[in-house]
């Protein structure tokens, strides 16, 4: 079977968020895409390592946003900015400390779900935008489906390979 050039293929995916539903956050899926694909691609090694982390990121930084909320209701001026300095340094220094595990060692991952999550937060994406919860919930289902859209993308297309071009000599042969 001949297969259509990847950039058709990924165009027509890209096009199929369109129909997102529920203002869910679209570029939620292109971030995991194109992460999966920084990764080395939709093979199983790298599907499981971006699945596992990208909704760590996604938890820590709703509850960056929870511990945020909480101290801005209790704290003020210095105070609440000496508070947030904590909280994010706390949350932010343990998800990457989770990093250490094998499991969870794809750090990039988990910061894909993280921005995804902010971005869907302030971004007022989701059905009920605004909503610390639900954009929980939206970020990790479209997250999800970036891997998705990377397996069908390489599945169904052929990516073109640019011929490889002369190198340049070392420095060392320069030199000489």
């Amino acid at each position: 079977m001949r297969k259509l050039p990847a950039e058709v293929v990924a165009s027509a995916l890209a096009a199929t968020t369109i129909f997102t539903p529920s203002h869910l956050p679209p570029w939620a899926i292109f971030i995991a895409w194109a992460g999966t694909f920084a990764a080395g691609g939709p093979k199983p090694e790298v599907l499981k390592k971006i699945w596992t982390t990208m909704p760590i990121g996604t938890v820590f930084a709703f509850l960056i946003v929870m511990g945020f909320k909480f101290a801005g209701q209790h704290l003020q001026g210095a105070a609440l900015i000496a508070a947030q300095c904590a909280i994010l340094f706390t949350l932010n220094g343990t998800m990457m400390l989770l990093g250490r595990l094998p499991l969870f060692s794809f750090v990039p991952g988990m910061f894909f779900g993280f921005a995804s999550y902010f971005g869907t937060l302030f971004g007022n994406f989701g059905p009920m935008p605004g909503d610390p919860l639900i954009a929980l919930a939206a970020t990790m289902l479209m997250n999800a489906l970036g891997p998705i859209f990377a397996w069908l993308t390489a599945h169904f297309g052929a990516h073109h390979h640019a011929e490889p071009t002369e190198t340049l000599p070392s420095a060392k042969e320069a030199v000489r």
